[in-house]
């Protein structure tokens, strides 16, 4: 077993440059409403390591709710802008910058966003940034201006972790949500599955075998520290973590069958929450911490269920097949994702839980591990493609996909990181 070490600090971390293979992302569809915009070069960048209008323009592209006005000039942060010119072009809003390198080898990375239907200027930012946090810097930008012209935050600043198999080797990697400037968390020759990241984005509990069985780690991704929370008798696995990040949800087979457990997020407090005589695995918390959501076989086959955090009766959810599985919940509390078993396949689906109404996204026939983007406006989940496991993006409304290969080898098992400061 060999620990891959973030010795450099969160802010580094999510500022890391790749050291694998970069993934390759797809994309297919568009918004019903896009937004027209040009994104303008911006000035003194032909000497920064990342170009921060091409990273900005790549974002609001593959979120499928921009259209993209041709803007093959530079227009500085500072400079004069003629609305009326890129009125014409057909651009509603326009994005200009620039990337000034400084004396102690930082960039500082001005951008403005114009509203050119009213002549007004919509936002503005100025930050000194390292080489290696140009393109979290880029990201940002892109979520800021996602921001202000959608009316919800942007995603694209935030990270993804899943798991990689090149031959022999198991990776638990760590990414931009776009799939670039991955690192690798954990290496093992061992399978490691489940990864969930804590809510303040600083830890990752996951499930690995390297001691020939299922245990539950969490890991610290900026000391690095792994601290077991659950190796009992038997299976120790899926876990969940409660919203304010104290406790995890796991599933233990230590009585019996496998049934439910909370425990303290240090591996202390253990106590026992569901008493069935089914199998009741896949725990997952509410966003207000009240309930969770689990899979059980207590009705005759998997189905999702509902129960408070305290335990006692549970709630069946899902009854349009007669096999649901990995319950996800929207941050809004709104939305049930999960994967259903219809017709042969196993594909993503939607549960509205006010109105009942389902709404299949998948269109493959090996879908697995979904999990929401923190604005809850898109679901990554792993597929396949040519025969390897591969990630998918769908926004909520089908229309806009997006798929992440990697060159070589699988990739599975995605979880998406929340908000970061």
């Amino acid at each position: 077993m060999k620990t891959m070490l973030f010795s450099t600090g969160l802010g580094l971390l999510l500022a890391g440059s790749a050291a694998q293979a970069q993934l390759k992302l797809e994309i297919s569809g568009v918004g019903a409403n896009q937004i027209p915009i040009a994104v303008a070069n911006f000035a003194d960048d032909s000497g920064a390591p990342q170009h921060v209008a091409d990273i900005i323009r790549a974002d609001l592209a593959r979120s499928g709710l921009f259209k993209l006005i041709e803007a093959n000039t530079v227009v500085d942060a500072n400079g004069s802008v003629n609305y009326g010119d890129w009125k014409a072009k057909g651009a509603d809003a326009l994005v200009a910058g620039s990337v000034t390198r400084l004396a102690d080898g930082r960039y500082d990375v001005r951008y403005r966003l114009l509203d050119t239907i009213k002549n007004a200027p919509l936002s503005a930012s100025a930050n000194a940034a390292p080489e290696q946090a140009l393109r979290l810097q880029a990201h940002k930008i892109a979520d800021d201006i996602f921001q202000k012209l959608t009316g919800e935050r942007g995603v694209f600043a935030t990270r993804i972790a899943y798991v990689s198999k090149r031959g022999k080797q198991y990776m638990l990697e760590v990414a931009d949500a776009d799939g670039q400037g991955n690192l690798p968390a954990l290496s093992s020759t061992e399978p490691i599955i489940s990864p969930t990241w804590s809510p303040d984005g600083t830890k990752l509990a996951y499930v690995s075998f390297e001691m020939r069985k299922p245990v539950v780690y969490v890991q610290n991704l900026v000391t690095t520290k792994r601290t077991i929370v659950a190796n009992y008798k038997g299976n120790n696995s899926a876990p969940a973590w409660s919203p304010d990040g104290n406790h995890l949800a796991v599933a233990l087979t230590r009585d019996g069958l496998t049934q439910i457990y909370m425990v303290n997020a240090d591996g202390s407090g253990l106590r026992r929450l569901t008493h069935s005589s089914g199998i009741d695995t896949e725990p997952r918390f509410s966003p207000d911490g009240q309930s969770i959501y689990f899979t059980s076989d207590r009705s005759g086959g998997p189905q999702i269920y509902r129960m408070s955090v305290a335990g006692g009766e549970a709630q069946r959810i899902t009854f349009g097949s007669n096999y649901n599985i990995s319950p996800r919940i929207s941050p809004d509390g709104k939305t049930l994702a999960f994967i259903s078993r219809r017709e042969g396949k196993f594909q993503l689906y939607t549960l509205d839980l006010a109105s009942g109404q389902e709404v299949r996204l998948g269109d493959t026939h090996a879908e697995e591990s979904p999990s929401f983007a923190p604005n809850g406006k898109y679901l990554m989940y792993a597929t396949e493609a040519g025969r390897r496991g591969s990630l998918a993006v769908v926004s909520l409304d089908g229309r806009v996909k997006q798929r992440l290969n990697a060159q070589a080898g699988d990739i599975r098992e995605p979880a998406w990181g929340p908000f970061m400061p």
